[in-house]
């Protein structure tokens, strides 16, 4: 007998056809309707339950994104059948050095260059190629494929299937899941790269000034007048110690006081706008939606002064436990119109503020170590905090002809 033929209009030949169809449209669908989903959790749900639909009989499917990230390194989705919402997990930068990570396939598809691997699961007796299996295998699942998910910077990531049915995956099921990724992958890395971009923007410049790069507002010059109440601080002592201390313990000693500063300041709702040096300068926008304004801003900027001061006690007492020396640093408050806006070089930007307001800011603090004071504030902030701040008199400050009267914590 000689080799089988597939003719046109065989039933071959029309199931190839159908299937072809099925994928075009499956595509499709990926590159108009489902790119414009809200966020990635929706797509990857849409994304399973239009297998399923197809006829794939999906039981659980994970997406597993490396991220450009200062804390995250890795963003997990899983998706199951018997659960309503997609499950995120966002694991550290320590991850690939754990025996979990490396004891499971996803090492071997991002580290080792593997491109997919298949396990079928009702074939296999322990002991378990990998943990994973082993758990799939006591949640039912027949069959568990895992593959590579390529950017097109290069950077690999993952997703992986399973199943419950009999039999597993059918070949069909494969070659389907294997047409559609493509394009799934496609508008996956879209969705990760303005996330990456939201990411870096408020890590850099702060969550409230990159909305405003984000918006369109990226032109050298623009800005706009705001209101709002102002810190800086800075780390007293700073110069000595980094004469003294070798790069890694000045490094942490920076981070550990950061910490301590911008922590109390993003609690209160400030905004941090930027570390100079040892220096961190910082905003609380006086909300135009309620009535004393002002007054709420101040009160929150007062607390996360209260809060970083305690803070900073809580680590000096560590460090004296350590034998290292203590910090010391001093904050001003200041309320007052500002720029807020675009300034720089054609081709290095930066949004900052700058006015009066900013000038006198500064100024105050430069009294903190002449006074021994951790916190000044000018007579304008401290009338927004009655009983909370007491005169410490008036004091000549360089830049200005006339001195100005300064108050300090009461008590």
């Amino acid at each position: 007998m000689g080799s089988f033929a597939v003719t046109a209009g065989s039933p071959e030949r029309t199931r190839e056809h159908e299937a072809a169809l099925a994928r075009l449209a499956f595509i499709d669908w990926i590159l108009s309707d489902a790119r414009l989903i809200s966020g990635i959790p929706g797509l990857l749900d849409a994304f399973a339950e239009k297998l399923r639909a197809a006829g794939v009989p999906l039981m659980r499917m994970t997406l597993g994104l490396r991220l450009l990230h200062p804390q995250i390194r890795f963003k997990n989705y899983y998706w199951r059948r018997d659960q309503d919402a997609v499950e995120i997990v966002q694991r550290g930068h320590d991850t690939e050095k754990s025996p979990e990570y490396l004891a499971s396939p996803i090492a071997a598809i991002l580290d080792q260059g593997a491109e997919a691997l298949r396990f079928r699961i009702e074939s296999i007796t322990p002991p378990w190629p990998y943990p994973i299996v082993g758990d799939l295998h006591e949640q039912g699942a027949t069959d568990y494929v895992i593959m590579a998910v390529t950017f097109s910077n290069g950077r690999r990531n993952m997703a992986s299937f399973a199943t419950d049915r009999p039999g597993g995956f059918s070949t069909a099921d494969l070659a389907l899941i294997d047409g559609v990724m493509p394009a799934f992958v496609t508008v996956v890395e879209s969705f990760t790269l303005r996330f990456l971009a939201t990411t870096v923007l408020d890590t850099y410049v702060g969550r409230r000034t990159g909305a405003r790069i984000l918006s369109g507002e990226i032109r050298r010059g623009s800005g706009a007048d705001m209101r709002a109440v102002l810190w800086y601080c800075d780390l007293r002592g700073f110069t000595r110690l980094a004469d003294k201390l070798p790069r890694e313990e000045l490094i942490a000693l920076l981070n550990n006081y950061f910490e301590a500063m911008g922590g109390a300041v993003e609690n209160q709702g400030g905004e941090i706008l930027k570390f100079i040096g040892d220096a961190m300068l910082a905003v609380f926008p006086v909300p135009e939606d309620v009535d004393n304004g002002d007054d709420v801003a101040a009160l929150r900027a007062l607390t996360a002064a209260e809060e970083a001061l305690a803070a900073m006690h809580t680590l000096n007492g560590e460090r004296a436990a350590w034998g290292q020396p203590i910090l010391r640093c001093g904050i001003s408050l200041h309320v007052g119109d500002v720029m807020y806006g675009n300034i720089g070089a054609p081709d290095r930007l930066d949004f900052t503020v700058i006015g009066p307001a900013v000038n006198l800011l500064s100024r105050i603090e430069g009294l903190c170590s002449r006074l021994d004071r951790p916190v000044l504030t000018s007579a304008a902030f401290a009338a927004l905090c009655p009983g909370r701040l007491s005169s410490l008199g008036w004091h000549p400050v360089k830049g200005l002809a006339e001195p100005v009267e300064v108050y300090g914590l009461t008590g």
